[in-house]
C-alpha cells in the first residue's frame, strides 16, 4: 500500500530514489490476498485494520461498477488486487519524490504488478515510464 501520510514508505522510497538511483520501482500485490477479501466485507476488523483496509475500500468505490459486474467472488477479489496495485502506482506517481527524479533524471519506471500464489506467475497489470502524466491537480509544477 501506498499511503501518502507514510513516513516509513516515503522515507524508503526517498533513500531507494534520491540516494541508491534506482531505476525501478515496482509494487506487487498477489491474488487471494486475504486484505482485499476483508475489505470486499462489512466485518468490523477493529481499530488499526480498518483503517488500513479502508484504502482498499476506496479502490473498490473508484471501480464499483467494474467489480460489482463480477459475480465470482474469487474473480472479484482478483480484479480488485489488480486495480489495488494500479492505484498503488498512481499513488507513488503522486509523490514529490518520483515527480521529481521523473522531471531531472527520466527515471525510475514505475510497475504494478501481482503475484500468483497458486502457479508463481507474476502479472504486469500497469507501468508507468518518466514523465507520464498525471491529473493536473496532483502534478507540482516548481520542482
Amino acid at each position: 500500500m501506498v499511503v501518502h501520510t507514510d513516513v516509513n514508505l516515503l522515507s524508503v522510497l526517498d533513500y531507494a530514489v534520491n540516494n541508491l538511483k534506482v531505476n525501478h520501482v515496482i509494487v506487487c500485490g498477489h491474488y487471494g490476498c486475504g486484505g482485499i477479501k476483508a475489505a470486499m466485507t462489512n466485518h468490523d476488523f477493529r481499530y488499526v485494520l480498518n483503517m488500513w483496509l479502508r484504502n482498499i475500500k476506496d479502490v473498490y468505490r473508484l471501480h464499483r461498477e467494474e467489480l460489482s459486474a463480477i459475480s465470482d467472488e474469487e474473480l472479484r477479489a482478483d480484479r480488485l488486487a489488480e486495480l489495488n496495485v494500479k492505484e498503488q502506482v498512481m499513488h507513488l506517481s503522486k509523490t514529490s519524490i518520483i515527480q521529481r527524479a521523473w522531471k531531472n533524471e527520466r527515471r525510475p519506471q514505475l510497475h504494478g504488478w501481482v503475484y500468483g500464489l497458486k502457479d508463481g506467475l507474476i502479472n504486469p497489470v500497469f507501468e508507468m515510464d518518466a514523465g507520464n502524466h498525471i491529473d493536473p491537480l496532483y502534478e507540482y509544477d516548481d520542482l
